[in-house]
């Protein structure tokens, strides 16, 4: 499972329909591929998280009673950042280290074993 950051403030009075359409027309995303994506209002004390259970849409909100979100916009480069599911893990829990240095390993991409034995 993939998490998409939507990389500019948003309108978190948006619902289902709202937030979908931004998925849409902004990050060019299926919003019923069992991705997230979040978003996050300007101040960054208020997040949402939209995701496909495979029945429905789920929105799952966040306010943060003190201090703020990370800021993803200064790593932003397009419409999006892409985030791990421990990143966001630790998005939520309010950790200001998102965004500003890497905190899940690269990709893994398994060789096949004829090109191991040739290397």
């Amino acid at each position: 499972m993939r998490v998409f950051a939507y990389a500019e403030p948003a309108d978190l009075r948006k619902g289902f329909d709202g937030l979908q359409a931004l998925v849409v027309s902004e990050l060019g995303r299926d919003p019923l591929s069992g991705d997230c994506f979040l978003f996050l209002n300007r101040k960054r004390t208020r997040s949402k998280v939209l995701v496909w259970d495979g029945t429905g849409l789920c929105i799952y909100m966040k306010r943060l009673e003190t201090g703020r979100f990370a800021s993803l916009w200064e790593r932003s480069r397009g419409a999006s950042v892409e985030l791990t599911m421990s990143e966001l893990a630790l998005f939520l829990e309010g950790s200001d280290l998102v965004g500003r240095i890497p905190l899940s390993p690269k990709k893994f991409v398994p060789r096949s074993l004829a090109e191991t034995l040739l290397s």
